[in-house]
């Protein structure tokens, strides 16, 4: 058998992908097609679900630990920045963002959140764009809980208080452009 390039165990948080943060809950050894197999089983208690993922495969589907300390902060500080919206099709826009959120990736999940925020004084959000925002934002808050170890909905406000306070500061940059031009 291959050495296990990755090792996870019994009560380690974890990040599936497509699905967000999990706690291991147990190993477990089946033989399935006359095979042995060894699997985590991952326990997603927003979902109400749990998840049974070969130990060989993890890796593959880019299952991992909770992000680094660098690497939040790097995902936090892009919560600050400008909000780029292309001016694509919403439906190309909204593939693009879908695809960011089930990478996995703590990054490019807060790009999501950051360009999809609206501040009180910006216009509203259809439907849609609430529902990936949404996700996108919970997905975040949810790694940010579990890496400091606090409930969904404060590291959500911590989130949206960030993005509140950046909205602010570019929303006076945008007004001292319209007064100087």
């Amino acid at each position: 058998m291959v050495a296990k390039a990755l090792s996870f165990d019994v009560g380690d948080y974890v990040v599936y992908p497509k699905h967000g943060v999990g706690r291991v809950v147990e190993l477990q050894s089946q033989e399935i097609a006359g095979m042995q197999l060894e699997l985590y089983v991952l326990r997603f208690e927003k979902e109400k679900m749990t998840l049974r993922v070969p130990t060989n495969k993890a890796e593959s589907i880019g299952m991992r630990k909770l992000s680094s300390d660098k690497t939040l902060k790097e995902a936090l500080d892009t919560l600050k920045g400008k909000p780029r919206v292309k001016r694509t099709m919403w439906s190309r826009r909204a593939q693009e963002y879908e695809a960011k959120i089930n990478s996995g990736d703590l990054v490019s999940i807060a790009e999501v959140v950051r360009d999809l925020f609206r501040a009180e004084d910006q216009p509203e959000q259809s439907y849609s764009e609430r529902q990936i925002f949404e996700g996108a934002t919970s997905r975040l808050a949810r790694e940010l809980a579990a890496m400091e170890e606090v409930d969904e909905p404060t590291a959500q406000e911590k989130i949206l208080d960030i993005l509140r306070k950046a909205a602010a500061i570019h929303n006076k940059a945008k007004e001292q452009e319209a007064a100087d031009a």
